[in-house]
């Protein structure tokens, strides 16, 4: 075991850098947005100025993707500090993530990123890996002594004996990988000092972006006078 240091958390951004904002900005088609969109909402609410519409619908895209592409990221932090503390692998086995032993048990993690992150098939699918992954180990060891966990990369889980597996949300889940009752708070400052070196060329692209589909909208879906043609979008998006 590696004693744990803040300096693991730089190495990891600075490898793995997470402007996944700009990213999706660059990639965002306004088609796209107009068909993920619920029209009738818009029309409910009474919302007919544009450039508020095409703002709340980049936020909600933005939003969507970026929690998963930043549950991802927590996810290979979480791997890369265990590797470099306890010398825990990527599982190869499906539905796990993470393998390291401790203590004498193999660990078997499989990573979320929060603690409501699904229904009840979805639960019992990750039970099913489990159980498929305890049977897989002790294929070449019968006396290896498994525990089963799914880790949450944020959030609070008060119980965390679930019978069949233990979940560990927040500061349990990074205490538990790192061994550090700190980990999860050493995450925030070099990770916003990161994002903040790209806030003002965010901004730039986020503006040209609405801006370039306010007029696309306008030109598509508004008469001359700048009514919307609310049959029309409707049509555009639900439509056959």
């Amino acid at each position: 075991m590696r004693n744990y240091s803040k300096e693991l958390i730089h190495q990891y951004i600075d490898k793995n850098t997470l402007f996944f904002c700009n990213d999706l900005l660059e990639n965002m088609e306004f088609r796209t947005l107009i068909e993920n969109a619920n029209p009738f909402s818009f029309f409910v609410y009474n919302k007919t100025f544009v450039p508020e519409i095409i703002r709340e619908l980049i936020d909600k895209y933005i939003e969507g993707k970026a929690e998963t592409l930043l549950g991802d990221w927590l996810e290979g932090l979480a791997i890369f500090i265990n590797s470099k503390v306890y010398g825990g692998i990527k599982s190869g086995i499906k539905g796990i993530d993470l393998e390291f032993d401790h203590d004498g048990v193999r660990n078997i993690v499989s990573i979320k990123s929060g603690p409501n992150w699904g229904n009840s098939s979805q639960i019992e699918k990750m039970e099913t890996s489990f159980k498929t992954a305890i049977r897989t180990l002790r294929t070449s060891n019968s006396n290896l002594q498994i525990r089963c966990v799914n880790g949450c990369c944020y959030g609070k889980d008060n119980n965390p004996d679930k019978g069949s597996y233990f979940k560990y949300c927040g500061q349990r889940f990074w205490e538990f990988i790192g061994g550090d009752g700190n980990l999860y708070l050493d995450i925030i400052e070099p990770l916003g000092f990161r994002a903040k070196e790209r806030n003002d060329h965010y901004v730039e692209q986020y503006c040209r972006k609405v801006t370039v589909f306010i007029r696309e909208f306008i030109d598509v879906f508004c008469d001359e006078s700048g009514a919307i043609l609310w049959e029309k979008l409707v049509r555009y998006n639900s439509g056959k």
